[in-house]
C-alpha cells in the first residue's frame, strides 16, 4: 500500500535530520529528484545530507545547490531518515551509500519504476508518473512545504529529463500544467535547456560516431542495437553520464520498435538499457526475465557477460515480445 503525502509530510515535521539518496549512475531524475527535496527540507530548517555512490555527474552540475551531493562517508551517518528517490530497488543505491545510511530509524522510499517492491518503511510508488520529480512536485505542493530556487530549477530539469524534454507518451496534461507552474515561479527556459541539452563535451560526439560504427538491425528491421566496449570507454576517456540519453537516435530510426544499447562493464558484466516505442512490446517485462526491471517502455538490465553472449539472449528476448503485426 502507497503512504500518502500525509503521512510522508508527518515524517518530514516529526523528525529533524535525513540522508537523501539516489541510485548509482545517477541520470537527471535522480540528482534532480534529490536537490529538490533536500533543498525545501533545508528550508524548513531539517538538517539534510545528499548523498550518491557514484557523486555527481558533470553534466548537472550546472544545477544551483548540486555542489551539496557528496559520495558516501566511510562512517555511518547519524540521521533519523533515510530517504531513497528514483531507485527501483534498495541494492541500486550502492553499498557505499547503504552503509552510510544504515543507522536511520525510518526508511522512505519514493519512486516512480513500475518493478519498485516498495522496501520501504514508508512508500510511495506511482509508476503512472514520468519521473520522480514529478511525484516530488506533487508532495510539496500538497503539503505546502517550501519552494526554493534549487527545488524548482532542479524539478524541471528531473522531468525533462525522464521525459525527452516532455516529449515521451508518458508525458501528460499533468505535466505540462506542472512546467508552467514553475516557469510561473521563475524557471529561465531557455537557460536550462541550453544547459541541459546543448552543453556537451567533444568525447560524447566521439562516442556517438563510435557508436554508429556499432549499429546493427534484427528482429525484420524492428530492433536496433548498438555496443560500447570498455576498450571504447578507456580509449575515449568516457565518463558515465557521457552516453546518457544516445540511445533516443537509434530509437527514432523509421520503422524500429525497440532500441537496445550494450554496455560492457568490468568484471564481466553487461549493462543493457532498452527503449519501446510499441506498449505491446513491455521493456520492463523483458528486463525482468534477466532481473533487471523498469517502466513499460523504458527499462534496464546488468547482466552476466560476455558482451557476445548477452547481447545474443536479450535480442532473442525481445524478438519473441514483438507483435506479429
Amino acid at each position: 500500500m502507497n503512504s500518502s503525502f500525509q503521512e510522508i509530510g508527518e515524517i518530514f515535521a516529526r523528525h529533524e535530520s535525513f540522508v537523501i539518496m539516489s541510485h548509482i549512475r545517477p541520470d537527471g531524475d535522480a540528482i534532480g529528484s534529490q536537490l529538490a527535496l533536500g533543498f525545501s527540507l533545508l528550508a524548513m530548517g531539517k538538517k539534510v545530507r545528499l548523498i550518491n555512490e557514484d557523486g555527481l555527474p558533470d553534466n548537472l552540475a550546472f544545477l544551483p545547490g548540486s555542489e551539496r551531493i557528496e559520495t558516501p562517508p566511510s562512517e555511518p551517518l547519524e540521521v533519523e531518515v533515510a530517504i531513497a528517490l528514483d531507485t527501483a530497488v534498495k541494492p541500486r543505491l550502492g553499498a557505499g551509500a547503504l552503509h552510510a545510511a544504515s543507522r536511520a530509524k525510518v526508511w522512505v522510499n519514493i519512486d516512480h519504476h513500475k518493478s519498485n517492491p516498495g522496501y520501504g518503511d514508508f512508500n510511495h510508488i506511482d509508476s503512472g508518473s514520468p519521473a520522480t520529480g514529478q511525484i516530488l512536485y506533487k508532495l510539496l505542493t500538497a503539503l505546502d512545504m517550501p519552494f526554493p530556487e534549487e527545488t524548482r530549477d532542479s524539478i524541471y530539469v528531473a522531468v525533462s529529463t525522464d521525459t525527452g524534454s516532455f516529449q515521451y507518451p508518458s508525458t501528460t496534461e499533468e505535466t505540462y500544467l506542472m512546467a508552467a507552474d514553475l516557469i510561473r515561479r521563475g524557471v529561465d527556459v531557455g537557460r536550462i535547456n541550453s544547459l541541459t541539452y546543448d552543453n556537451h563535451p567533444f568525447r560524447r560526439v566521439e562516442l556517438m560516431r563510435a557508436l554508429l560504427n556499432t549499429l546493427e538491425l534484427a528482429g525484420g528491421g524492428r530492433v536496433a542495437h548498438w555496443e560500447m566496449t570498455q576498450a571504447t570507454y578507456t580509449s575515449l576517456g568516457l565518463k558515465p553520464e557521457d552516453s546518457e540519453g544516445l540511445i533516443d537516435i537509434i530509437r527514432a530510426i523509421e520503422g524500429v520498435t525497440v532500441a537496445l544499447f550494450f554496455e560492457e562493464l568490468p568484471g564481466g558484466k553487461v549493462r543493457v538499457s532498452m527503449r519501446s516505442k510499441d506498449p505491446r512490446v513491455d521493456a520492463c517485462h523483458v528486463c525482468m526475465e534477466f532481473g533487471g526491471g523498469g517502466h513499460a517502455l523504458a527499462a534496464g538490465i546488468r547482466m552476466d557477460g560476455p558482451l557476445a553472449e548477452a547481447k545474443a539472449k536479450v535480442i532473442a528476448a525481445v524478438e519473441r515480445a514483438l507483435p506479429l503485426s
